[in-house]
């Protein structure tokens, strides 16, 4: 048991009997009240996200997790598919668990995977991803008064906003926690 001022994003905890990872932790101290802290956690078997409260001095269940880390292999009908590089067990991963992540995933990446009670939970994608540009419209010169920017369309289908000077072909970085372009790789 761990007080709910000890909640950090990542931690998994039993809420009302069930497996949870916290997502956002918030400690708040109003003006004239006590203080408390404030969690979105999302429900592993359900997958739904949830508000909760407690008090700041309240007990909390704290769920053991275990992080494995797995290289991408290849998609298909029925789901993600990883490579334990250690062991070379492969790992099927349906696309409700990766979510956004999935946007992001090329051959041979390396994901950390959450487990919590032997299932796979969550994945972690690395800060930033190099990707290669596979549609992207011409520039036009003489439109770069300011900062102007054109759609490209990546790899995996994500489309993000580049400058005018990217071309097809070309290998960017994208930041995997706000999806934006962050420069040529």
């Amino acid at each position: 048991m761990a007080l709910a001022n000890d909640l950090r994003k990542g931690m998994a905890i039993r809420y009302n009997g069930n497996v949870a990872i916290v997502l956002e932790v918030q400690h708040r101290t109003p003006g004239n009240l006590r203080a408390f802290v404030q969690a979105i956690i999302r429900y592993i078997n359900t997958g739904k996200s949830a508000d909760i409260r407690y008090a700041s001095t309240e007990k909390v269940e704290v769920v053991d997790v275990q992080r494995q880390q797995l290289e991408f292999s290849y998609a298909d009908p029925q789901g993600y598919h990883f490579i334990d590089p250690a062991t070379y067990d492969t790992i099927t991963l349906q696309e409700a668990l990766l979510s956004e992540a999935k946007d992001y995933l090329v051959e041979n990446l390396k994901v950390d995977v959450l487990s919590i009670e032997g299932r796979p939970a969550q994945v972690d994608l690395p800060s930033s991803v190099t990707l290669k540009v596979a549609e992207s419209a011409d520039g036009v010169r003489g439109d770069s008064a300011n900062n102007v920017q054109k759609p490209a369309k990546l790899e995996t289908g994500k489309i993000v906003q580049v400058p005018l000077f990217i071309k097809e072909g070309e290998l960017i970085k994208i930041d995997t926690r706000t999806g934006n372009y962050m420069g040529r790789a």
